[in-house]
């Protein structure tokens, strides 16, 4: 429920990009800049949860981390300033910072290592729901007035308040998976409550500014960094993670085609639902092709997926006639292209983070992915917006549908998608060489230290 709030939380501004333009006469470049901000700073953040979850119960770390995100929706509401947005974005991201690699970590340590990917498509598969609803919900309650308050305003009031909701729940039903040991604070096995056992987790047994807290983290990230494996996937990703921030602007861009919210919703629905299976579909066969190939069967279904985002990228923004007459054209091939694109993160990067490094790094290494591929793919939003108004000549005056325009960001988007996703399906070759030493270092060093116990 919490990955499902959250990716729900994190489509909802884009699922009303046009109603936030004419509200606050934002031009693509300036919506581009919430996508950055937000981005930009959850990658700052996101090493604090590696901090929180070395010492604290991830559901504890997940509660908090859903309680600033739901405050800061509710705040973008009812903010009636474009500055006043542009704060509540960057706090939103920071509390997504904290969310997302502890859910994660979660799901790697709930799952062995020949079924992980499957754990991980599932986890994004469950999460997609959640972004099909709240872009879909968002995006046609955009167009009315509920009460008096205009519809995209009223989404976010009403998406805070459920987000909320399942924070509370996690904090007091959700019980870690990690055994209680010298990095876990909390008595995991005295739970006769669920109330007694996460304040134990929240005061727990280290002092919130001891100097072993920082010793232990700062330990723990030099440790991550050295990673090759964790190196490559991060090279990867900062250039494959180009494309998808760029694709915030799709609702947009199928409005300035001409179609209405519902069919704007209907195509954005397709295109996650595509995500969500093929998510699933690609951590299910790099399970199975790990049997067989243990070293290279995850690297190959990722290069795969990541290649497929090349010709899905052209035929959509290029070969289908921009007009409201190709909606089936659109559909089909969202759909397809959600189905292909979207296994890298689930059939490869997140199993083998947790296969080279200790149990106990992992939300760590995952929080330093989120921080430096955050870091860097923040700028696609803008250099779309930027690329679109300079280079091939938007018109943010102009509120209404209109061809040109929609040629126009569509050039925009090509340019951010095509190359990257080349550049991503040839910086995986690598880990064909580091990935098995990394992985075999890691489980003789597991092996000396049971030993030792």
């Amino acid at each position: 429920m919490a990955s499902i709030m959250e990716r729900a939380d994190e489509n909802l501004l884009p699922a009303v990009y046009k109603e936030v333009s004419q509200a606050f006469h934002a031009g693509p470049t300036d919506l581009g800049y919430l996508t950055f901000i937000r981005n930009f700073v959850q990658a700052l953040s996101s090493p604090l949860a590696g901090v929180l979850a070395l010492h604290y119960d991830r559901p504890s770390v997940l509660a908090l981390g859903t309680a600033f995100w739901a405050l800061s929706t509710a705040a973008v509401g009812v903010s009636q300033h474009f500055q006043q947005v542009a704060f509540w974005r960057a706090l939103n991201g920071f509390g997504l910072a904290i969310v997302i690699p502890a859910l994660q970590s979660f799901i790697a340590d709930s799952y062995i290592d020949g079924s992980r990917g499957t754990g991980f498509g599932m986890l994004n598969f469950v999460g997609s729901v959640g972004g099909i609803g709240g872009g879909v919900v968002a995006t046609i309650m955009a167009g009315q007035h509920y009460w008096g308050i205009p519809g995209w305003r009223f989404a976010f009031i009403m998406m805070a308040t459920l987000s909320l909701m399942i924070g509370v729940l996690v904090f007091l039903f959700v019980v870690d998976p990690r055994k209680a040991s010298g990095i876990a604070v909390g008595t995991y096995e005295d739970s006769e409550s669920s109330v007694h056992l996460f304040q134990t987790s929240l005061l727990g047994k280290v002092a919130p500014f001891s100097p072993s807290i920082w010793t232990d983290s700062w330990s723990a990230m030099k440790s991550v960094m050295k990673v090759k494996t964790f190196q490559i996937i991060v090279l990867q990703g900062i250039v494959g993670s180009l494309p998808w921030t760029s694709m915030v602007f799709f609702t947009m861009w199928f409005e300035l085609i001409g179609f209405d919210n519902k069919n704007s919703a209907a195509l954005n629905s397709l295109f996650a639902i595509g995500c969500a299976c093929g998510s699933f579909l690609g951590g299910f066969l790099a399970d199975r092709a790990s049997i067989f190939y243990p070293d290279k069967g995850r690297i190959i279904c990722a290069q795969f997926s990541a290649f497929m985002g090349i010709p899905f990228s052209w035929l959509l923004l290029s070969l289908i006639p921009q007009s409201v007459d190709s909606f089936a054209a659109y559909a089909v091939t969202l759909l397809l292209m959600g189905m292909t694109i979207s296994w890298c993160a689930s059939c490869a990067n997140n199993p083998m983070f947790a296969e080279v490094v200790p149990t106990k790094h992992r939300t760590m290494i995952y929080a330093f992915d989120r921080a430096l591929e955050g870091s860097f793919s923040s700028f696609a939003a803008p250099a779309v917006g930027m690329l679109t108004e300079r280079v091939y000549g938007y018109d943010s005056n102009l509120a209404s549908a209109s061809v040109d325009q929609a040629i126009a960001l569509s050039r925009g988007l090509l340019s951010m998608m095509t190359v990257p996703f080349g550049l991503c399906s040839l910086f995986y070759t690598p880990l064909y060489v580091v990935f098995r030493r990394d992985r075999d270092s890691v489980r003789t060093a597991g092996v000396k230290e049971q030993e030792l116990i």
